[in-house]
Order: C-alpha cells, then structure tokens, then sequence
C-alpha cells in the first residue's frame, strides 16, 4: 500500500495509537522518541488534539493521554453492536405489550440517532426508523440522556436557533428527570404518539444509549406506561451490567 500523502493526518492516528497502548499518560517526548516525531510538530499536534478534545494535557507532569473524544469513539465502536443484539429481543416485548414502537438511540452532538427500530404487529408507522436523526431536546430519548450530561454537552445541544427557547424549560426539569430516572414526551415528534426513555449508563454514570418505547396515546396504553417504565429501566441497568462490568451505574 502506498504511504499516506498527509502526513498530518497519519502523526495524528501514530499518536492516537500510542496513547491507546500505554495505560499511563505520557510526555511530549516519549511519544516524539517512540514514533520518530519533529519536535515543533509533535507540539502542534498534541494542542490541536487537546483543542479536539482527543487528547488530555494533563499539566501537573506535563503528560498526555486519550481525551473525551477518543473514549466516546471507542465507546460507540464497542458498544453499539452488542447493544442492539442484547436488547432487541426484550424491546420488541415492551414495545408489543402497548402494541406500539422500541427505539435504541446514541447521542450525536446536538441531535440523536437512532439505531434500531421494532415495531409490534399493528403499530403506527413513525419517522424513527433506523439511522434517522432527530433534534435531542423534542425526544424523550434525547431528554433523559441529557440529563446526565456535563452543563457545557447540555447547552451545546441547545446552541441552534429555533432550540434555544426550550433550554430554560429543559433546565427545570432536569433534577426531576434524574431522580425517576425517565423522561417522556407527549406529541411532540409524531401526532398521537407518546414516548418514554430511560437511559443506558456506562460505568462512569454518563448515557452510552437509550431505550424507548412509542405508543398511541389512549386510556389503556396510558395505565400501562408505568408499566413499560419499570421494563425499560430493568432492561436499562441488565444492558449496563452486561456491557459494562458489575461497576456499571444504577
């Protein structure tokens, strides 16, 4: 194979790969020595990442390691497979008992999307199938992870136009959201359709997915929502047990 024309971009994946195979943060020189590196360009690399957010400076010891960024990538990488085969089967279940949609979602950025849709015989066909993006703030998927977000995720996800008036409202509703541990949304993606979301926590207590179920709004699925929380959630902390080890968050 030939050799990369950008040698930019392939200094920037050396040191990614690096920094993944040494469980300690390390200097600026080290990884200069360990893959041959200019000195001026080693610099300008590592501020750009820690600009990026791949790559932490950790200044007390002037080392580097794998930033925010870089673990959201793996993340996502590692987890979005297993995810839906561990909870496909269970979510159809759910999504059957109020004859209505299972949803699996991630965050990205200001919006989510959507990984996997199951429909129970019969139900509405909706705009969330698999792939599609929505704005996080109108879903309840988006709103639940959200709430165990860091401020700065929250407020960037409300940075667009015509979502900064729902900031203020969101921002009251977040404890509330923490404490039960769902959210819920009421016509605000499809008409006549509700849903609720819990989230799925990796074991730093931050949202790695969601899970949802929609439903048509009427007195029978509305008694068993209560129902369909208490599934989701169980289903919710068996998925982090399963993926993330026994240190999983509650």
């Amino acid at each position: 194979m030939a050799k990369s024309h950008v040698p930019a971009a392939r200094n920037v994946l050396a040191i990614l790969r690096l920094l993944s195979t040494i469980d300690v943060p390390i200097s600026a020189s080290r990884i200069r020595s360990e893959l041959d590196l200019p000195r001026s360009s080693t610099y300008h690399l590592l501020n750009e990442m820690v600009e990026s957010g791949f790559v932490v400076h950790i200044e007390e010891n002037q080392t580097y390691g794998l930033g925010l960024a870089a673990y959201s990538m793996a993340s996502a990488y590692s987890t979005q497979q297993p995810l839906v085969r561990l909870a496909t089967s269970q979510l159809r279940e759910i999504a059957t008992f109020v004859a209505g949609s299972g949803h699996i979602a991630r965050m990205s950025g200001a919006e989510i999307v959507y990984l996997q849709e199951v429909r129970a015989p019969g139900a509405v066909s909706l705009v969330t199938d698999k792939g599609v993006r929505l704005p996080a703030y109108k879903t309840a998927s988006g709103k639940i992870m959200m709430a165990f977000q860091s401020e700065s995720e929250v407020r960037a996800a409300f940075s667009d136009k015509g979502a900064s008036a729902y900031f203020a409202p969101y921002k009251k509703q977040v404890s509330t959201l923490r404490a039960r541990g769902w959210a819920e949304e009421r016509e605000e993606v499809s008409k006549g359709q509700a849903t609720v979301a819990v989230a799925v926590k990796d074991h730093l207590a931050r949202p790695s997915a969601a899970l949802a179920v929609t439903f048509s709004i009427n007195e029978e699925n509305l008694a068993r929502e209560a129902a369909v929380v208490d599934r989701l959630a169980l289903l919710a902390a068996e998925l982090s047990r399963r993926i993330y080890g026994k240190k999983a968050a509650d």
